[in-house]
């Protein structure tokens, strides 16, 4: 039988560029959805955030901080921030991408044995941000 399951992780970010590993409840969503084989979508619906899925080691973590603010250059003279002065953001979450999908096999998620999961502040800080999961598959 066909199943989706469906809940929204909340968090606080404390910092403009920050990486939140997100790894643990994202894997807790599976397990309650009770889906044996299927997929995971992991969705940031923000316009200045991204998903991915990566080691988490703090130096690694530092380097992809830094990588993304040397692609993205926040101090450039983006257009956009005339109005809202977060250009840069904007244009990473559109690089990097706001979702991740995952398969779902015999009831756990499917990564690599160093691939945590990932929320990519690039807009912050900022009280409220929310990441939506939804499982589907077979049960």
């Amino acid at each position: 039988m066909f199943k989706v399951h469906r809940e929204t992780i909340t968090l606080t970010t404390s910092k403009q560029f920050q990486l939140i590993d997100i790894t643990k409840d994202v894997e807790e969503i599976v397990r309650k959805s009770n889906i044996k084989d299927g997929i995971c979508i992991v969705f940031a619906p923000h316009a200045t955030g991204a998903i991915i899925a990566n080691e988490n080691e703090m130096g690694l973590l530092d380097d992809i901080i830094t990588f993304i603010k040397e692609l993205i250059q926040p101090d450039r003279g983006w257009k956009h921030n005339r109005i809202d002065d977060n250009a840069h953001a904007h244009i990473g979450s559109a690089i990097i991408s706001s979702e991740r999908i995952f398969p779902v096999v015999d009831g756990r998620l499917a990564r690599g044995t160093w691939q945590n999961i990932f929320f990519v502040e690039m807009d912050g800080p900022r009280p409220y941000r929310s990441i939506i999961v939804m499982v589907l598959g077979s049960s």
